[in-house]
């Protein structure tokens, strides 16, 4: 039996039941198999993967908070420190009723390679709560995320684990949790980023994923002879991601026509109206069927949907597993070109498979999200300088970090003989940096 099978097999005995864990493992496992199997007899007796896939720390803790009503409410916690031989922990909070630790493990493991790709010196952490901050007061808000860093802030510092956000965590849930960190640390440091302007925050990063995602997919389909100007877009999700990857897009020459939210889609075919858009989602929070009420043209539809709208590029920027097989059959059928991922992980192993066997240009989201990340280490960086950069300075270290990404990631497969492989491409390029400092480091 391999080496590769072998931790497989026993990854799957002890964490079964973790289904998105496993199948991210099972997705880099599996694409690594060309280059573990050329050093097996290295890696296994320095039990490289299983030092990969077990994270070095993780955290679990309960987190009591009182609603507006006096009632006390109990949620649970999670900071997963997967990997930090390239750099401290990095890696945002989620706060949403899915989360689980399969899911936290899950997003920690993706990041070790997607940190990796940046270049940056950034290790790999994911961490959040079953908490739903939709339908909260502020107050509520702030209660949740003081209990929430009372325990964290003992586990975290601006060397050791700096986190971010991710979904359900935006400006307001960073600004509460920075300030409980502060007032029990003593402490003002770069221990969060995705901060206010006001206080330590960086230019740019609201946009940061969106516009990571756009550079690198706009770099991809010029190295394949295809012009991104003129393409219609479709978009899942409607949080910072996909509003903009939106921006972007439009601002590159392309036509995006749908979003998203968890109740319903928009398919505009004039094109997603932006400042529409950013009203509803980014001033009112408020639900899509607001678009389709203040813009005739469009429709709007309840449930998922928005893969079946014919389009040149696919940026699914919502959540994980979020297109199926079914779904990458009609954007095969109807013509699309490419597809990028916006979201960690939205499209299903047998979805990749499909569009990579049709042709369809796909960039996995560990390489084509890798902006946020990304310029949340910049804002690192201007943290410990104690100095600020214009937006123009960090979009363009931003643009040129995505484009180096896509071809660190094109040169990798082919250089194993999987041309146009940029899955392999990119967990081979995020692989080969942390193994080789792993083995550097020694036993630890």
């Amino acid at each position: 039996m391999s080496y590769v099978d072998r931790v497989l097999n026993q990854l799957r005995e002890r964490h079964g039941e973790q289904k998105e864990f496993m199948q991210a493992v099972e997705e880099v496992l599996e694409s690594l198999r060309v280059v573990i199997d050329e050093n097996e007899e290295e890696y296994s007796r320095l039990a490289l993967l299983e030092r990969l896939c077990i994270p070095e720390r993780s955290v679990l803790f309960r987190v009591p908070w009182i609603d507006d009503k006096g009632q006390v409410q109990v949620n649970y916690g999670y900071r997963v420190q997967f990997n930090s031989a390239i750099g401290p922990y990095k890696g945002g909070l989620r706060f949403h009723p899915s989360v689980n630790l399969g899911i936290i493990k899950f997003l920690g493991f993706e990041q070790i390679f997607k940190n990796s790709l940046t270049g940056l010196p950034i290790g790999g952490g994911k961490g959040g709560s079953n908490f739903d901050p939709k339908g909260k007061s502020d107050r509520e808000v702030m209660a949740f995320c003081q209990s929430f860093m009372t325990e964290l802030w003992k586990h975290i510092g601006a060397d050791t684990d700096v986190p971010a956000g991710d979904i359900g965590v935006g400006a307001r849930e960073i600004g509460y949790l920075f300030g409980q960190y502060k007032r029990l640390s003593g402490v003002y440091e770069g221990v969060l980023t995705g901060k206010g302007l006001e206080f330590g925050g960086s230019l740019a990063r609201k946009e940061a994923t969106g516009y990571g995602l756009l550079y690198l997919t706009e770099e991809m389909l010029k190295c394949n002879g295809i012009d991104i100007e003129g393409k219609t877009v479709v978009v899942s999700g409607s949080g910072n991601v996909a509003i903009y990857a939106i921006e972007k897009a439009l601002q590159l020459g392309a036509k995006p026509v749908t979003c998203s939210d968890s109740a319903g889609w928009i398919y505009d075919p004039e094109g997603i109206d932006l400042d529409l858009l950013k009203e509803i989602k980014e001033e009112k929070r408020a639900r899509l069927t607001e678009y389709a009420a203040a813009r005739p043209g469009a429709q709007y539809h309840e449930g998922r949907g928005v893969w079946q709208i014919p389009c040149d590029i696919a940026l699914p920027c919502a959540t994980q597993n979020e297109l199926f097989p079914e779904d990458a059959e009609m954007l095969a059928a109807n013509g699309c070109i490419a597809v990028a991922e916006g979201a960690n992980m939205p499209t299903t192993r047998e979805a990749t498979k499909y569009l990579q066997e049709k042709g369809v240009l796909f960039c996995p989201g560990k390489a084509s999200n890798a902006g946020g990340v990304a310029t949340s280490a910049l804002e690192m960086s201007q943290n410990s300088e104690r100095i600020s950069w214009s937006f123009e300075d960090v979009d363009n270290k931003l643009r040129e970090i995505m484009i180096n990404i896509f071809h660190n990631i094109d040169e990798a497969s082919k250089k194993y003989g999987l041309e146009g492989d940029y899955v392999a491409g990119a967990n081979i390029a995020g692989f080969l940096k942390v193994a080789n400092a792993m083995k550097s480091q020694g036993v630890v």
